[in-house]
């Protein structure tokens, strides 16, 4: 097949070298062109995705992978397309459409009698149908689910092992009529390998969902679950620190019965699925007040970290703070509604002097995100908010004269800081 994915982003590079590795040829559009260039140069544009680099390389010497910034003209020489533009959501959970918008214009400008177009992109419940199925029709004149096939399969992976994920977890798929989704369960089969796993119900590989919709809302739902349970746990951990109750140990008894599947508790849930999708949920459902409770919940984290470091250190006014971590999670470049900017926010409300440093950013691209680096300046108390790996080992002489540790994610050895106050999320 000839395939054009449009966005050429952390996600939807690897997707258009997986389908490559297929034997597929694959054209990449991106308005951004200084990923064009690099992409064309058999170059990954960004770090930190495993394999990329070797497996993209790979894909454009054999000529089966190039880029464009040419959308319309990628489309009409694809007979599939997989869109995978970031969509944004404000405070409030208001989608912001403009880029999405702007692509699938420039898609139906190029879209021919046939061709499948399937959305990644995670969605509000509807939109496949009520949004990009008529803006489609009116820029191509061609109807979906007569003309070409309109499906969602939404995107289930993590930055940094996306070819793992790709193959480990069921690929969803749902159009608005069956034929899209016959089309689309069709496609990904094509493109896609996946591993056996004896504990699903059905067997690994593209499930049919039926309709765009139930797609839509299953992702939502997987990612919406994860942040619910992420904010019944940091309940449960501020009511163990009230208790004098170590919550991990109860935890992990809980988990030991097959029923219980209760995550970990810690200072912040961050990235661009967990905080974002359950406000994108609410905007569908906004009576859904478990899920507006469990997102306030968790939003809370950072700034209750920073309440546990005063009652252990004191009065923070004018002390020196050193938050370690800038990323939202540990080993991944990457920024998006990380903790570290409520964290920061919420000591400078103290009266703190807060600084940030993470092994994976320089000081010139903390500075750029609006953190203040450290630069060898003395500080007295640190809260750890990424568990980096690099984080495991850490120990009082790297921080000689920090007298309390907030360690937010649980990864320090706690045998390694005995003589200094360290203080945990439950206890």
């Amino acid at each position: 097949m000839n395939i054009c994915v449009v966005a050429l982003g952390k996600i939807g590079l690897p997707l258009a070298v997986q389908f490559a590795s297929k034997g597929h040829r694959v054209i990449g559009a991106d308005v951004n062109e200084k990923v064009v260039e690099l992409v064309n140069a058999g170059v990954e544009p960004f770090p930190g995705e495993h394999d990329l680099d070797v497996k993209l390389k790979q894909a454009v010497d054999a000529g089966l992978l190039s880029a464009t910034t040419d959308t319309a003209s990628a489309v009409a020489e694809s007979e599939a397309v997989v869109v995978v533009v970031p969509l944004f959501v404000d405070a409030e959970g208001t989608p912001d459409f403009g880029w999405m918008d702007a692509a699938t214009k420039a898609i139906a400008q190029g879209l021919k009698p046939g061709t499948l177009v399937s959305y990644e992109t995670t969605l509000p419940v509807g939109t496949t149908r009520t949004r990009w199925a008529p803006m489609l029709a009116e820029g191509s004149g061609l109807t979906a689910g007569e003309d070409f096939h309109l499906v969602f399969s939404p995107e289930r992976v993590l930055t940094g092992r996306v070819f793992a994920d790709l193959r480990r977890y069921p690929k969803l798929v749902g159009g608005v009529d069956e034929a899209s989704t016959a089309r689309g369960v069709e496609f990904y089969e094509q493109v896609l390998d996946f591993d056996e796993r004896p504990d699903l119900p059905q067997a690994n590989g593209v499930w049919d969902l039926g309709t765009a919709e139930a797609s839509e809302l299953a992702k939502l739902a997987e990612t919406t679950y994860r942040d619910v349970n992420i904010g019944l746990a940091n309940q449960f951990a501020r009511f163990a620190d009230q208790n004098d109750i170590d919550v991990k140990k109860v935890i992990e008894a809980c988990n030991s019965q097959p029923y219980s599947h209760i995550h970990q508790p810690g200072i912040a849930v961050g990235g661009h699925c967990i905080p974002i999708y359950p406000r994108m949920y609410l905007w569908n459902d906004p009576a859904a007040t478990v899920v507006r409770s469990a997102r306030e919940a968790n939003a809370a984290m950072p700034e209750y970290a920073v309440d546990l470091l005063a009652a252990a250190y004191g009065d923070l006014t004018g002390v020196n703070v050193l938050v370690l971590g800038a990323a939202y999670r540990g080993g991944v470049k990457e920024t998006a509604f990380s903790g570290v900017f409520p964290t920061v926010e919420a000591l400078r409300a103290r009266g703190a002097v807060p600084f940030v440093s993470d092994p994976m950013y320089t000081a010139e691209e903390l500075a750029a995100h609006g953190l203040p680096p450290h630069a060898g300046e003395k500080v007295t108390a640190a809260i750890l908010q990424a568990d980096h790996a690099e984080y495991r080992t850490l120990t009082p002489a790297d921080l000689p004269d920090v007298t309390v540790l907030v360690d937010g994610r649980r990864t320090t050895d706690p045998e390694a800081w005995k003589g200094v106050r360290r203080v945990v999320i439950g206890g």
